[in-house]
């Protein structure tokens, strides 16, 4: 018998649980209200300063000019922060969507609804670049996997949102297909303003144009 044979095995590793995110509470007094803020803007401001991996709670708060007990009253990790700041991203993203998600905008023609698909990219594009820490909170969303259903969630919320009204200006369309184009070309838009992000040297015109047309062209043959 071969010395390997009797080698004892050693015991599989289970994989690392996944960091709680969940907010131990939320403020509701004013002053609460206001540390809770500080939490929040300087873990944006430190993001962008030293990034995702040596971004530490320890540095959050001596940039708020809070003790550790206080910020743990709300977060327990800095994954629960960047969650809280990734989920405010995408809600107010979404909100460019209300006024655009409506029967009549898919109900015009190829040319221009590829327009009005690349107007929006472009707002929602600069809209991001401007918030606080919004394109590292981005890339945050996209590199830590617990966050991942942050970016999910949204997307889902999205497509449904965006179904609606596509059904009620082609409802002999299929809407499962239809589901699925949305969703795709959801995701498809999302790594296109990410890819810009990280590619300064790329046309964010070109880049919109050319996403918008593909995304057209798809949803022009789901029409009944």
């Amino acid at each position: 018998m071969s010395d390997t044979a009797t080698m004892p095995r050693k015991p599989k590793s289970s994989p690392p649980a996944p960091p709680d995110l969940a907010l131990k509470k939320a403020p509701s007094q004013s002053r609460a209200v206001e540390t809770y803020e500080r939490i929040l803007g300087a873990c944006g401001e430190l993001l962008g300063e030293v990034g995702i991996e040596r971004l530490s709670t320890n540095l959050v708060c001596q940039r708020a000019g809070i003790s550790p007990p206080a910020l743990y009253q709300y977060f327990p990790n800095k994954y629960a922060i960047l969650h809280e700041l990734g989920t405010r991203l995408m809600a107010v993203q979404n909100e460019l969507l209300t006024p655009w998600a409506v029967p009549s905008t898919f109900e015009l023609g190829e040319q221009d609804f590829a327009a009005s698909v690349a107007e929006l990219f472009l707002r929602t594009l600069e809209l991001t670049a401007h918030m606080p820490a919004g394109i590292w909170v981005t890339r945050a969303l996209r590199a830590v996997p617990s966050l991942q259903e942050v970016r999910n969630r949204s997307h889902d919320f999205v497509t449904d949102m965006l179904l609606v009204p596509f059904m009620t200006a082609h409802p002999r369309a299929d809407r499962m297909q239809a589901r699925l184009t949305i969703r795709l070309a959801i995701d498809a838009l999302y790594a296109a303003q990410e890819l810009l992000f990280d590619d300064p040297s790329l046309d964010p015109q070109a880049v919109a144009t050319t996403m918008a047309q593909m995304v057209s062209a798809q949803l022009m043959r789901l029409r009944g």
